[in-house]
């Protein structure tokens, strides 16, 4: 008689675990090399063929050379976007990415005269160019808005040299010392050591805390160093080219108002009570005076574990439902190798989507952690995704968007995925999901404006500043967030240093805070049904790219971005979601004190 089979554990479903597939820009670092030397020879070519001569060409022959011009940006920035990825999956190949950037930055100084010989043509002649450019004619109208602030041929090629031993090469050694720091005695990476802030055990989260701060306490001088040359090199700059402000530049590139972006931190920083009101549940609920390393904290359930299969289909379910088109794009990525999914060895941590360039397709890096939180993190990039690989058609000149609008479609998918989850979940478990969406939002809109008021006044100070100075700053500017709701230890005072976009981008964090409000404002139009054509209309909006101003954009939908009381709508958005979380939290039984908004 046989042995009867022994009783087997039940099977792990193997999670699937997505890598980038880099054929679509070179199948190897030789083919990118010599696609780039025969790139460098084509712009000798054009500079030899169009420098000087612009002011003679007839406004079809001007057409054709804006054509040349934009395909020979393409194909430096198709080298530089395989370089960007190469290195940011694995962070020890800075190598490489320095050597194209050298050669990059040689062909691209062969080009920089035909922006500025644009520039300096005759009203008329340049209107007639305008004219002829048809999709390019925000594009040349956008130089022209930079026109007052270029510098000589000479001296911006010598910018474009020397730009890879400048502040690009201390991004560079940020980026390399932060993906390589072992945290803790566990020796996590940044990504894993900031997921356990998420952590259900508050000795989790302290120690997490601690750890992470030790890590940056011991890189204080280099970090410190680092976000003072920052300071320099932007002072640098908007004295060399005559800007009205530090920031000026970042407002131009995003074709906006110092107005409109000063009327919508304004109207940021006078509604603090939001947060705090939160907070100040979130204490009650918890039972404890909360400090930093209690923000994120899970409220109401213990599992908010998720496998990457899970969040996958949830974030695809959720797109196809408002879009057949946008779920289509998103099951071609998964499907093609647009994805780095998992943490890896020496990997750029944090999350993107690099729009690449038209002729190729966007990359999106992720470092999933298996939180629940991550599938926001998913929509969000995934959002960015759609929006570049609907916008390619418009050229590589326009592809990009200005960062206030960027941000529209990442923060646009985080609010589809929370509407969907809202239908399917227990009363517990959403309570869970509207705490998670508000400490969201709160992330995107409230502290990145902290954020901007912390890189206002840094950049506002004369000379180096200390590490203790950041440290100071620092914490006043997050105290007038919180007020009393939260305590922010004195270890909390050095994670201004880990922040990228201090470092790569300066002036970039408001771009969240005006997209966050902006989608708020959009995503309300789309509930309310007034707007039957709003797919339609929006996926317009999204395959516009740069062509067009972000007011001109938002104009469609009956917007007016310019108007002061624009800002006010999003907000009460928030206000309203908070609230609609205070009645269920009262209707559940939790008694929690009322909400306020003044004294």
């Amino acid at each position: 008689m046989a042995k009867s089979a022994k009783p087997q554990p039940p099977r792990k479903i193997q999670e699937t675990q997505h890598n980038w597939d880099l054929n679509a820009l070179f199948a190897s670092t030789k083919q990118a090399h010599d696609y780039l030397a025969a790139t460098h020879k084509q712009a000798k070519a054009f500079q030899k063929r169009y420098q000087n001569t612009l002011a003679t060409l007839s406004a079809k022959d001007f057409y054709s050379a804006l054509l040349a011009y934009e395909e020979l940006i393409e194909r430096i920035s198709k080298v530089m976007t395989y370089a960007f990825l190469v290195f940011a999956e694995d962070t020890k190949k800075g190598d490489i990415y320095a050597q194209y950037e050298l050669k990059s930055n040689e062909a691209h100084s062969l080009l920089v005269f035909f922006e500025l010989e644009f520039c300096e043509l005759e009203s008329t002649i340049q209107q007639d160019f305008i004219k002829q450019a048809k999709s390019h004619s925000f594009y040349l109208q956008s130089l022209l808005q930079h026109k007052p602030y270029q510098l000589s041929l000479s001296a911006e090629q010598a910018l474009i040299a020397t730009s890879s031993v400048g502040v690009s090469a201390f991004s560079r050694l940020f980026d390399e010392h932060l993906s390589a720091l072992k945290i803790g005695k566990h020796k996590q990476s940044e990504e894993e050591v900031l997921a356990e802030l998420h952590n259900p055990k508050r000795t989790k989260r302290k120690s997490a805390q601690k750890a992470f701060t030790k890590s940056l306490k011991d890189s204080s001088h280099l970090l410190g160093y680092i976000l003072n040359m920052v300071r320099k090199d932007v002072a640098i700059t908007t004295k060399l080219r005559n800007y009205p402000s530090k920031e000026a530049p970042r407002h131009l590139s995003n074709h906006i108002s110092q107005k409109s972006v000063d009327s919508m931190i304004e109207t940021t920083n006078s509604n603090f009570a939001i947060v705090q009101n939160y907070y100040r549940i979130k204490a009650d609920l918890m039972g404890v005076k909360l400090k930093d390393y209690d923000r994120y904290a899970p409220l109401f359930s213990r599992a908010t574990s998720m496998g990457y299969n899970e969040a996958l289909r949830l974030v695809t379910q959720t797109y196809k439902e408002f879009s057949k088109e946008f779920g289509a794009i998103i099951e071609k990525a998964l499907a093609e190798g647009w994805v780095s999914s998992h943490p890896m060895p020496n990997k750029r941590g944090g999350a993107f989507s690099h729009g690449s360039v038209p002729s190729a397709h966007p990359y999106v890096l992720l470092n999933w952690t298996g939180n629940r939180r991550d599938a926001f993190t998913i929509a969000h990039e995934f959002g960015h995704m759609i929006h570049q690989e609907l916008s390619k058609k418009v050229g590589t000149l326009s592809h990009d968007t200005p960062l206030t609008t960027a941000e529209t479609a990442s923060v646009f998918g985080e609010m589809l995925l929370f509407d969907h989850l809202k239908s399917t979940l227990s009363k517990k478990e959403l309570l869970g999901i509207y705490a998670g969406k508000l400490e969201d939002i709160f992330s995107t809109l409230f502290r990145q404006v902290v954020m901007t008021n912390f890189e206002r006044a840094i950049h506002n100070e004369e000379g180096e500043l200390q590490v203790a100075d950041f440290d100071r700053i620092w914490q006043e500017e997050n105290a007038k967030m919180f007020g009393k709701s939260v305590e922010l230890t004195k270890n909390y005072a050095r994670w201004w240093s880990y922040i990228p976009h201090f470092i790569h981008s300066p002036f970039y964090c408001y771009a969240y805070s005006y997209g966050q409000l902006l989608v708020l404002a959009l995503f309300g139009l789309y509930k309310s049904g007034q707007c039957p054509d709003f797919v339609e209309r929006y996926t317009a909006f999204l395959g516009a790219g740069g062509s067009k101003s972000p007011s001109a954009l938002i104009k469609s939908f009956g917007f007016d971005i310019q108007s002061e009381t624009f800002w006010e709508i999003g907000m009460q958005e928030v206000r309203s979601m908070l609230e609609e979380f205070h009645a269920l939290l009262c209707s559940s039984g939790y008694k929690v004190r009322k909400l306020k908004y003044k004294g």
